[in-house]
């Protein structure tokens, strides 16, 4: 079966958070039942002490290339049980909307993987936020994970509010149906990581909010809690 030779792999990589999502919410749901969703640690897991904007795109990067490598082993799995699948991209489509064709975001919530922050980024309980998002569209179903429907961040907490350089975070509390112009100005955001292109080549990677989440800091993430989400 397709699934136990997934989640055999994922076993081959208990760094890895994983879990499927019924996307019935989806448009996508007309072509595809499930996600399969995976969090991939930041190569480095940043405390504000710590911080670089230099390291903290390292880290990305670095869980860039784990993920990739991750996604070409998934994809042979599932040619060889012959089912039809899409690996939706992570770019955004416009400069207008900044949104990309799916949301790995909403998927991973409903894969049980995290739940929204104030910083409008996926929390989970292992890494916090500092992890790096996938997502494979599978026409199959799955065991599906437990949904989040709200925020298990502290309700006085206002970390990743305080410590936004740009003052975009509205530290306002996720609900699922909670939209994400009511928790950021997405375009504020943008317009300053943007404004570092002449200087880096690209946007600024910016990552205070996730460096300053009490969720999953290193000390807590070494004790490898809370390794997987889903069932």
């Amino acid at each position: 079966m397709p699934e136990e030779e997934l989640r055999e792999l994922f076993a081959q990589h208990p760094d890895i958070l994983f879990g499927f999502a019924d996307i019935a919410y989806s448009p996508y749901a007309e072509q595809y039942a499930s996600a399969l969703v995976f969090a991939v640690p930041y190569g480095e897991q940043l405390t504000p002490e710590t911080y670089t904007e230099e390291r903290f795109e390292g880290g990305i990067q670095s869980a860039r290339a784990k993920l990739e490598g991750v996604v070409t082993q998934v994809e042979g799995i599932l040619r060889r049980h012959g089912l039809r699948y899409w690996v939706p991209p992570v770019a955004q489509e416009n400069e207008t909307e900044l949104l990309a064709p799916f949301s790995f975001k909403f998927a991973a919530v409903n894969a049980g993987i995290g739940w929204i922050g104030k910083n409008d980024v996926v929390i989970t309980r292992r890494y916090g936020p500092r992890v790096r998002l996938s997502a494979i569209l599978i026409d199959a179903v799955f065991t599906y994970g437990k949904p989040f429907v709200r925020s298990e961040c502290p309700d006085g907490c206002t970390r990743c509010v305080d410590i936004c350089p740009c003052k975009a975070l509205k530290n306002r509390r996720w609900t699922i149906d909670t939209q994400r112009a009511e928790m950021i100005d997405y375009h504020r955001c943008n317009r300053m990581r943007s404004a570092f292109i002449p200087k880096l080549g690209r946007k600024s990677a910016c990552g205070l909010c996730l460096a300053a989440c009490p969720f999953g800091q290193p000390a807590a993430a070494a004790k490898g809690e809370a390794a997987h989400a889903d069932p």
